[in-house]
C-alpha cells in the first residue's frame, strides 16, 4: 500500500520529533522573569538581603529576579504566597528562619509552612540584637530588666510582628527574665518602627542584624546586647544577652531560600548551584557581613533538617512558655 506523499511527510516529521532528545526543564528554566517573595517591606534586614541575592542572580541566571514585598503578618503574607505559586521555578521565598516554627504559634494557617515548602538553601545566619532610643534612661541590659520591673506592663517593644524570631525573641526574653512588656507588632523597621523608636514613642525593639545594626553604629539607637549565645564575630562590641544578666539566653536565626513544594528537582538543584556560586565570592559576603550576617550556604537537604531540628527545638519552648500568636 502506497502512502500518500502528505501524510508520510507528517508521519516522518512526529517520528523525528519524538526520537529527538527533549531538553529538561532546567535547560529552559528561567526564561522569563522570576520573583522573590519577601514577607516585609524595603529598607529591612531580609528584604536588603533578598536584594543582594536577586541583583547577582539574575546576572547568574541570565535572566530577571525581581523582588515583590508583601509586607505583614509577620512575614505570613509571603509565605502564602509561595506556598500556593505554581510549583515551575518562577516563584521563590525568601524567608527568616524555620517556616515550621509558625505552626507551633497558630492554630489555623492557610498554608502548611511544612509540606507545603521546598528548600533550596540557606544564606545566612545572624543573632537578633536588643535596642533602645538614645533618649532611654538605661545604658545596659541589666538596667533595662531593672527598669521593666519596676514598671511592669509599661514598657512597650516592638518586632516585625508576631510569629518571626525577633517576637519569638522577645517573648522568650520577657519569661527567662521575669518582666512583663507589651508588645508592639510592626511590619517593619522601614514601617514605622524605627521612626518610633528613634523619637522615644517606643522602649525597646527585638529584631535582626540585618535591620538593627547599621543604625546602632550610625549612633540613631543604642544597642544593649545580640540574642546568640556567643558574642557575634561581625559585632564583637556588643555582650551577649547572657552576658548582661540573662544566663544560657540563646536565639539565633538564618535567612533561607524555598520554593513551592513539587518543584522539579532539576530546577532547584540549578537554583541552589547559583546560589552557592554568589555566596562565595567576596563582593557578596562582604555585603551580607555590612547587613550583619554571615554567610552560609547549604544544599536542600541540609536545610531541611536545619528547619526540622528547629521545629524540634522550639516546640517545648513554646509550649512550656505559652507563646502564641494572636
Amino acid at each position: 500500500m502506497k502512502i500518500p506523499r502528505r501524510r508520510f511527510l507528517q508521519v516522518a516529521a512526529a517520528a523525528a520529533f519524538v526520537s529527538r532528545p527533549r531538553p529538561s526543564r532546567a535547560d529552559v528554566w528561567p526564561d522569563h522573569v522570576v520573583k522573590l517573595e519577601v514577607g516585609f517591606p524595603p529598607g529591612g534586614g531580609m528584604d536588603s538581603a533578598g536584594r543582594i541575592v536577586a541583583n547577582r542572580l539574575s546576572e547568574i541566571l541570565g535572566q530577571q529576579v525581581i523582588i515583590e514585598n508583601r509586607p505583614g503578618a509577620g512575614g505570613r503574607i509571603a509565605i502564602d504566597a509561595a506556598a500556593h505559586a505554581t510549583p515551575d521555578g518562577y516563584t521563590v521565598l525568601a524567608a527568616p528562619g524555620a517556616p515550621g516554627v509558625v505552626g507551633l504559634l497558630f492554630d489555623t494557617l492557610t498554608f502548611d509552612p511544612v509540606n507545603d515548602l521546598d528548600a533550596v538553601s540557606l544564606l545566612g545566619t545572624y543573632p537578633n540584637v536588643i535596642v533602645v532610643p538614645n533618649s532611654s534612661p538605661v545604658k545596659t541590659l541589666a538596667e533595662f530588666i531593672a527598669y521593666a520591673k519596676a514598671n511592669p506592663g509599661k514598657v512597650t517593644w516592638a518586632s516585625p510582628g508576631i510569629g518571626t524570631y525577633p517576637f519569638l525573641a522577645g517573648e522568650l526574653f520577657k519569661r527567662v527574665a521575669g518582666i512583663e512588656m507589651t508588645h508592639v507588632p510592626y511590619r517593619g523597621v522601614a514601617a514605622g518602627g524605627m521612626t518610633d523608636l528613634i523619637a522615644g514613642r517606643l522602649d525597646a525593639m527585638f529584631n535582626t542584624t540585618g535591620s538593627l545594626l547599621q543604625p546602632v553604629r550610625a549612633n540613631l539607637v543604642r544597642g544593649l546586647a545580640v540574642t546568640s549565645a556567643e558574642r557575634f564575630p561581625i559585632a564583637p562590641e556588643l555582650p551577649t544577652a547572657s552576658e548582661a544578666g540573662v544566663p544560657g539566653f540563646d536565639v539565633t536565626s538564618w535567612y533561607g531560600l524555598y520554593v513551592p513544594a513539587h518543584t522539579p528537582p532539576d530546577i532547584v538543584k540549578k537554583l541552589n548551584t547559583a546560589v552557592q556560586t554568589l555566596l562565595g565570592e567576596p563582593d557578596v559576603k562582604q555585603r551580607f557581613a555590612d547587613l550583619g550576617v554571615i554567610v552560609q550556604g547549604s544544599t536542600p537537604e541540609q536545610l531541611t533538617a536545619k528547619n526540622s531540628a528547629e521545629v524540634a527545638r522550639w516546640t517545648p519552648i513554646i509550649k512550656a512558655a505559652g507563646i502564641r500568636g494572636e
